[in-house]
């Protein structure tokens, strides 16, 4: 499919590290392009990513993106594709000078730059001298306070180092931690010469960004309603098409598996946010006035979002140590369930004093897996999982593991474990994110061979025009008999870690059941659907120009991903978790 007139073609090809290889080469060999970009950088992949480098096996970057570059280097020039990532992660000076090796091999000569900055570890004391305490976002903690050290401490920047880098004629930009939507702000920003206070274009490609950064998530992947969607045996990594003004479509190389429709971009713009106001580096995104328009097959128009000046902080994801944990999974099998947990349980914590509380955490899950009258064997099983955390790893080694074996004949009925042999405490991370003043953090742009650039990080004004959200108008919410089915039955969802928090994201395919979710699903009643959240605090916000409701859980993944004793510790099952609830739904609502 050609160019679309006035617009510049960014596609992407990964969206964590890990995904798929080959996304590199199907976008490139699949059709036009103007850029391919990627996002290879999670919170949790920082932590990862420094303990594979601490443990020299890594050199702090994502290996699996030069594999890419050599599948594709030589097309990319050819046909004047620039590549924009973020595989950088800890090195990205590391990961273009690897990149340059691959180069040479191939006999090419790309201009390589790489962006850096973001990493803040060596400066914490210069920081906290100049009076950064590092308050943790969520609990106001000071991290001055802590007395930890630190593992990871990088700033998300934004896309004016990108910028700079095309600017100078880079045909490869790497970068360390910028935003998620960064590496897709960039090329637009400097393919249509926008300033930085071009409030609105940015919070368009932003929101461009946001949603083709996770891959295929925007065209199937991770779709409640999957069983709708076409070629999900592969599915095709997405395309924005982006315009001068900001407003973009969404789209993919035809003839590629899977869909790009309202419902999947509906899907992809609530992963992973928070309130209405989506605050990024250069801009605040206002989320309640994003539209959208299918305007052919394959192709949703995103428009008339406006945008914020952006705030005058740097977001910075920190990661240190927090301890060591343990733990140990029981099978359950049969009759008296309940009865069972307790006994495991009472024999457990008599071999350390104070029970639970001989640790700085104890954590007990049963989790009632079992059916009535079972078919199977697994069919009659159910979970008792405990973990436990301590900064003394002792506490938590084979001292406890070899406890939770050593009953193993003289316990419950039908004994035995779901977790190995009995092991050593293993260390994990504690995810601390915390706010530092944008002027305190330049971004530095290196072209292999030239000189190196500062690039000012402060927003480009503190003052714009007022946004307004598009008034909405909603029919009367539906009355009448009702039916108890699963609420997935009518909505979708979509769910994911924000730090410690998680998010779960509703939205309807119509108004009239939109108005019907929003006069239902209060917070309090999300709160009663979801015992796992019992004592947290909820943050509910509506978007009803997209049909949706977005819900934060604060603390329900504990210190984040990295320590969470959940099952899910990244949520990204939650949102089908509140699908699978039940509720009396008005008849005329659902589908025939």
């Amino acid at each position: 499919m050609p160019t679309a007139e006035g617009a510049i073609r960014v596609a992407n090809c990964s969206g964590f590290y890990g995904d798929r290889v080959a996304a590199a080469k199907e976008q490139v060999e699949g059709g036009e392009l103007d850029y391919l970009t990627g996002d290879w950088l999670a919170e949790l992949t920082m932590l990862i990513l420094a303990r594979t480098k601490a443990g020299g096996r890594s050199g702090g970057w994502a290996r699996t993106f030069l594999t890419q570059m050599e599948q594709v280097m030589g097309t990319c020039l050819d046909r004047g594709i620039r590549v924009v990532s973020n595989a950088g992660g800890l090195d990205p000076a590391g990961c273009a000078m690897a990149l340059a090796d691959v180069a040479t091999k191939l006999g090419l000569n790309p201009t390589i730059a790489y962006v850096a900055g973001d990493d803040l570890v060596p400066r914490l004391d210069e920081l906290k001298a100049a009076g950064v305490a590092f308050n943790n976002l969520d609990t106001g903690e000071s991290l001055v306070d802590k007395g930890v050290e630190v593992i990871t401490a990088n700033a998300y920047l934004g896309c004016w180092g990108i910028v700079d880098a095309l600017d100078r004629g880079a045909d490869i930009v790497v970068t360390g931690r910028v935003t998620d939507a960064a590496v897709v702000m960039g090329p637009p920003a400097h393919a249509f010469g926008w300033d930085r206070c071009d409030w609105d274009r940015l919070a368009g490609a932003c929101v461009a960004g946001h949603v083709i950064e996770c891959g295929a998530q925007a065209t199937g992947g991770n779709y409640s309603f999957f069983t709708e969607v076409p070629g999900m045996d592969y599915v095709g990594f997405p395309i924005a098409e982006i315009f001068p003004d900001g407003s973009s479509v969404i789209t993919k190389h035809e003839g590629t598996g899977g869909q790009v429709s309202v419902g999947t971009v509906t899907s992809q713009l609530l992963y992973e946010i928070g309130s209405e106001r989506y605050a990024n580096p250069d801009v605040v995104c206002r989320f309640d006035t994003i539209r959208l328009e299918e305007v052919g097959r394959d192709r949703i128009r995103i428009f008339d979002t406006k945008g914020e000046p952006a705030p005058p902080t740097l977001k910075v994801a920190m990661n240190y140590q927090g301890g060591f944990r343990n733990g140990f999974t029981f099978a359950l099998t049969g009759l008296d369930i309940e009865a069972k947990a307790e006994l495991l349980q009472r024999q457990i914590w008599s071999a350390f004093p104070g029970g639970p509380d001989y640790f700085e955490q104890a954590r007990v899950q049963l989790i009632r897996s079992d059916k009535e009258d079972p078919a199977t064997n697994e069919e009659a099983t159910a979970l008792l999982k405990i973990t436990v955390k301590d900064r003394d790893e002792r506490k938590v080694g084979r001292a406890f593991s070899n406890q939770a074996v050593e009953f193993g004949l003289a316990s419950i009925p039908g004994f035995y474990g779901l977790s190995g042999a009995p092991g050593p405490g293993q260390p994990y991370g504690v995810y601390w994110p915390a706010l530092v003043p944008s002027e305190l953090v330049p971004m530095e742009v290196t072209v292999l061979g030239m000189e190196r650039t500062a690039i000012d990080n402060t927003p480009g004004g503190l003052h714009g025009h007022e946004v307004t959200p598009p008034a909405v108008v909603l029919p009367a919410v539906a009355d009448g008999p009702t039916a108890r089915v699963p609420l997935g039955r009518l909505f979708g969802a979509r769910s994911g870690d924000k730090g410690g928090n998680a998010n779960v994201g509703l939205f309807a395919r119509s108004a009239e059941a939109y108005a019907w979710l929003d006069s239902f699903l209060t917070v309090d009643r999300l709160a009663e659907l979801l015992p796992d959240a019992s004592g947290l605090e909820i943050r509910r916000y509506a978007l009803p120009n997209i049909w949706s409701l977005n819900f934060v859980i604060v603390g329900l993944l504990e210190e984040g991903v990295a320590a969470s004793s959940r099952q899910d510790g990244q949520a990204k099952s939650l949102g089908e978790y509140v699908r699978a609830k039940h509720a009396d739904i008005p008849t005329a609502l659902l589908p025939a």
